[in-house]
């Protein structure tokens, strides 16, 4: 990797929005390092990638591994970019939800990018100059049936965006949420015609997003067009929900 190009972590980059971000960053000559569960997650990204980056396995549930990795990270590159892509849903009614699927997207979605922040922004503040941007979802202004836990999750990020955005407005850093609806990725392969359409009927524009239309708007975000936005969430839904 070249350490004189602007360097960016994404989480969850071997598939779907994080693989779409990370390639819309690669073509505008950004240095990307992509973080994957797994060994063949880490295959994919280094594949597409080539020389532009690589990946690395994290494993956001679990706390010494995110300081452990990005401190190791942090000692050799300076991220100049964080992109808090990865994210899980486990659905269940509350009166049925088990300690675990409520722990678990609490932790991997919200919990992880606090200790991802926190030890990435050090360095951000030494050069005065940062990016944080995190994936968030329409599901947290709306709430849905079924997703307390990942509703909780994501209304969550908004409140810490916010804060930390005031934190480190003075300092260069701007800290942003790209909030997308309904985006076609493996998620949609789950639905079946009728809930497809369900989907379909709530958005005024009758079309489902792509992974680069979230791209796109991560791109905005990080670019100098977009420099006096901080603390924002940019939605990007076709009209299904407005502010």
């Amino acid at each position: 990797m070249n350490n004189n190009k602007k360097i960016a972590l994404i989480t969850g980059a071997s598939r779907g929005i994080g693989k779409a971000i990370a390639k819309k960053l690669v073509n505008k000559g950004i240095q990307i390092i992509g973080t994957s569960t797994n060994e063949k997650g880490v295959n994919t990204i280094n594949k597409y990638l080539k020389k532009n980056g690589f990946g690395i396995i994290l494993d956001l549930n679990n706390t010494d591994s995110i300081i452990d990795n990005i401190k190791n990270i942090s000692n050799e590159y300076s991220i100049d970019i964080l992109i808090n892509n990865a994210g899980i849903k486990a659905d269940n009614l509350l009166i049925k939800m088990t300690d675990n699927e409520w722990n678990h997207v609490i932790n991997i979605n919200l919990t992880s990018i606090f200790y991802l922040v926190k030890y990435i922004l050090r360095s951000m503040l030494k050069k005065r100059y940062g990016r944080i941007i995190t994936i968030g979802s329409i599901i947290g202004y709306t709430g849905n049936k079924g997703q307390v836990n990942y509703s909780s999750s994501k209304s969550g990020l908004i409140g810490f965006h916010k804060s930390l955005a005031l934190e480190v407005a003075s300092k260069g850093i701007t800290v942003n949420i790209v909030s997308p609806g309904i985006i076609k990725t493996d998620f949609i392969k789950t639905l079946n015609s009728s809930q497809y359409q369900k989907y379909l009927s709530q958005i005024p524009m009758k079309k489902l997003g792509k992974t680069k239309d979230i791209a796109h708007a991560v791109m905005f975000l990080i670019s100098k067009k977009a420099s006096y936005i901080t603390g924002h969430t940019l939605h990007v839904n076709g009209g299904m929900f407005m502010v």
